[in-house]
Order: structure tokens, then sequence, then C-alpha cells
């Protein structure tokens, strides 16, 4: 019954919170009496279920000094999407922190992945006299993004600082044949092979520092692409424009390599520690500091567009030899 809720997949996160989020019906948007009698866990213990943005209690006037309303409550990635504005379908957002992490809103069709991603509810809101919207998306997790700059800075001495990668990264034209998998532990969506590790190949004596650190933001670019490749496969809906944000989002090249290798604009908020946003606009929405939907929306804002400007020769080309160098990296921690 999980594998066929999961999508035929079962992954480390699903195990951990088997006793709760998998008693959760997504379809229904209620608790499953199916599976609260498969854990043997009574429905009595569980929370109520309410929409993202709504009353769910106050704080403790103790420790703020007033019973504040907590009126917004929300996955990080669901908040973040929302903050984003990503709802309608084919909308889609990325968050690069220590990893890189993808919604690919679907809209009311809840889509079972054939490729490795999850099927999850974005937020719901309940205005005034309305009946919550109940809307899906496709949610994809690459393991290592801003932590493969951490390494190269800690672990192999590359940059001082991780600021300094995008310099570094800049002083060259091309990655010189050089390709990267930051596979350092395993390998996330939409591969989900914990064997495989980290690879770099392509060296030569004419390879250098700025060569490698090319290739680090174009395997987080790829990593990420990859995983918006199966998005749009399982969805039958392709992407207009990506939407942005995380710390990563500073580093101007890697967006543009991020637009460059997926063919499409790459837009980056004015806000981009979007979870905090979205969080602060459902708790917005719900005490009326926000009236309706549209000054929601009216709050959000583009600080700048990066435009693809590689040919479309040379997008295949790399694409090419990344999933080359996916394959070669998997598989190498089973033991021989």
């Amino acid at each position: 019954l999980i594998w066929r809720l999961t999508g035929g997949r079962v992954h480390a996160t699903d195990v951990t919170n088997a006793s709760r989020t998998l008693l959760f019906d997504i379809r229904a948007m209620a608790w499953s009496d199916e599976l609260c009698r498969l854990f043997n866990v009574s429905q009595t213990i569980l929370p109520e279920v309410h929409p993202s943005s709504g009353p769910f209690g106050t704080v403790d006037p103790s420790l703020l000094g007033s019973a504040v309303p907590i009126t917004g409550c929300a996955g990080d990635q669901e908040a973040a999407a929302f903050g984003q504005g990503v709802e309608a379908p084919g909308e889609a957002k990325t968050t690069y922190g220590t990893g890189a992490f993808l919604v690919f809103a679907t809209g009311e069709r809840m889509i079972e992945s054939h490729r490795g991603l999850l099927t999850t509810p974005l937020c719901s809101i309940a205005l005034p006299g309305q009946t919550p919207a109940h809307r899906y998306c496709l949610e994809g997790s690459v393991f290592i993004a801003g932590a493969l700059v951490g390494w190269l800075r800690d672990g192999l001495g590359l940059v001082e600082r991780s600021g300094d990668i995008e310099s570094l990264a800049a002083s060259v034209e091309s990655n010189g044949g050089v390709m990267i998998v930051p596979a350092l532990t395993g390998l996330g969506g939409p591969h989900w092979d914990p064997t495989a590790r980290g690879l770099i190949i392509g060296l030569s004596r004419a390879t250098h520092r700025g060569h490698i650190a090319r290739a680090a933001l174009e395997a987080i670019a790829l990593s990420v692409a990859e995983v918006v490749e199966s998005m749009q496969a399982d969805s039958g809906t392709p992407l207009r424009r990506l939407r942005v944000d995380g710390g990563a989002t500073g580093n101007d090249l890697l967006m543009q390599i991020q637009a460059d290798v997926l063919g499409i604009p790459v837009e980056r908020p004015a806000v981009r520690e979007t979870t905090s946003l979205g969080a602060a606009l459902l708790a917005g929405l719900a005490t009326g500091f926000y009236p309706d939907t549209r000054a929601v929306a009216a709050a959000r804002r583009v600080e700048r567009t990066f435009e693809p400007a590689m040919n479309e020769a040379e997008r295949r080309r790399l694409l090419a030899a990344w999933r080359d160098a996916v394959s070669r990296s998997k598989a190498w921690a089973v033991p021989r």
C-alpha cells in the first residue's frame, strides 16, 4: 500500500515520517482510515486538518508578551512555492540551499510520477465563504547543490570563501571538458541511487581551478535541469519559466547557466528567502492584512530575469555529457 501511494518508490523521508505523513490521504485531504488501521494508530491522537492559511491557535503569552495568533502553517517547499506564486499548472520553482528542491504545479490533477518524483499537495487557502481548493504538485530533490561549493571550499581548498566560486568560474569561457557529478551522498531525484558517488571526469594537464569551479556550477544547474525534464515528462506540460530562490541564487553566473541549460528564462525574486515570505503571506491572508489573493500576488516582486543565451547545439552537447558522466557515477559504492 505504501509502495502504491508513493508512486512505486519509498524514500527515507517517507519511512522516517510514516507514523504521520503516510497516514494522510492526499486525495481526500483527510486522515486515511485504511492507513491508520495498517499502522495501528488511533485518529483521536492526530491533529485536526486545516487549510494552510487560517487560525491554528496562539503563542503562549509568557513567550512573547501577548497571545500572538498563528495563522500560517506549511511545509518549507510548499511555503516557498506559495511565496513564489507557483499555483497554475506548469509553474515551478527551485530553492537552492544545501541541496536543490523543485516544486512543479499540476493544478487539480494529482499525477503519480513514473520518474522518481513525489506527488504532494500545494498550500491550500480558505477565503471566507469559500471551500478551499485542493491543488497538487510534483516535487523533486537534488541532494547536493550549495553543499558542492562548500566541499570545494572546505574539502579541497579551491576557494577561500563560497562567494569566490563565481569569479573563479567566470575566469574561463567553458569547463574545458571537465564534468562533475556531485553525488557526495548518493544521487537524489530522479535517480535515487544511494550507491552513486561523486565524480570529476575529463581532467587533463590543461585543467586548472577555473575549469573545476565552472564545472561545479554547471553540475548544480544540470542536476536541476534533469529533475525539470522528469517533471515535464510526467505532467505533459512544458515549463515556460523557472522561479528561483535561496542563498545560491545570489550567484549570477549560476543563474545564467541555469537559464542556458534549461533553455527558458529564470526569474529571481526581490525576496530570496521565499519560504519565510510564503509563510508570512499565508498568515497575512488569514488575518486580513492582505484582503485577497490579488493583494498577495502584488506583494511578490521579480528582481531580475536571466534569459537563455546558449545555442541549442551546445545545450544538447552539455546535457549529453552530463548524462554520460552520471551513468558512470552509479553503483560505485556497491561491495565488490
